[in-house]
């Protein structure tokens, strides 16, 4: 199964010679799976990218599901750049939370893209986009086994589990983490347990949660921790603050690869443009 990542960073997209090895995109990550459709996480800036588009190019249809945990700007802003939305041939499935006072995901996304807030409305591109309103649900996309779960953040928030072929993905690029001691809930622990690859919030040091223990995220620390205490095999620190420059992010994956390494399992920092190939156990 290969993963690759798009956008990495968390809260805004940021561009400048500190953080240009990293990348500055917002959190966008694609799967593909052995014969079947690509499986999209999220929706940030970082989609603009996916497959390598180009913008000169020419747009490319898509056929595909996108797994979307929220709907903060953040992981949503990218719909209305990606360039297959300009082709008829285009079918995107988003599964997303079902809204606590029931409001409806396509109306939600009609008014954060349509005038005057944008352009032209979703509702004028080209493509076919279907929404599907999920909670605490498991569910197939062909072949591909889904798991999705609410976990702690800001609003309605899910985390998904991807399992294919005895190859399990987890993805949590939001995720509030305790105040006071480290502990984990019953629906984030299912969809980490013994994952091959868990993508997992670290935005912030500890000396920084000290002041934003309330925002919705986690420390470095405690993605160690989650990743540890639930016997994932390998770990990506994702959801980069948009602060923390390339060469901080080379210290503390160093740092935490050596921690790592002796708890039992392999941790690296993500990067735009990076791909990486997930294997279950032989």
């Amino acid at each position: 199964m290969s993963v690759s990542f798009h956008g990495v960073r968390g809260s805004t997209a940021c561009h400048d010679h500190q953080t240009h090895r990293y990348g500055g995109n917002t959190s966008c990550v694609s799967l593909q799976a052995k014969n079947q459709n690509p499986i999209i996480f999220d929706l940030g800036t970082g989609l603009r990218y996916m497959g390598g588009q180009n913008i000169e190019a020419e747009a490319k249809p898509f056929v595909g599901a996108c797994l979307l945990t929220h709907l903060h700007w953040d992981h949503v802003q990218g719909l209305p750049f990606f360039k297959s939305l300009l082709r008829e041939e285009t079918v995107l499935d988003i599964y997303a939370p079902k809204q606590e006072d029931g409001r409806n995901l396509r109306e939600l996304f009609l008014k954060k893209i349509g005038p005057p807030i944008f352009p032209i409305s979703l509702d004028e591109f080209h493509a076919q986009i279907n929404f599907h309103e999920i909670g605490d649900d498991d569910f197939m996309i062909g072949s591909t086994k889904i798991t999705s779960r609410f976990v702690p953040h800001v609003g309605p928030t899910l985390g998904f589990r991807v399992t294919s072929e005895n190859i399990a993905v987890t993805y949590l690029p939001d995720h509030q983490q305790p105040v006071g001691n480290f502990s984990i809930t019953g629906a984030a622990r299912q969809l980490c347990q013994g994952t091959d690859l868990l993508i997992h919030d670290s935005q912030y040091t500890p000396a920084e949660f000290e002041t934003k223990s309330d925002w919705g995220h986690s420390t470095l620390e405690y993605a160690m921790w989650v990743a540890e205490t639930t016997s994932a095999k390998k770990l990506a620190l994702f959801h980069h603050d948009p602060s923390r420059t390339d060469d901080a992010l080379d210290v503390i994956a160093q740092r935490l690869a050596v921690a790592a390494k002796n708890r039992g399992f392999e941790v690296f920092a993500a990067a735009d443009g990076l791909t990486v190939e997930v294997c279950g156990v032989v």
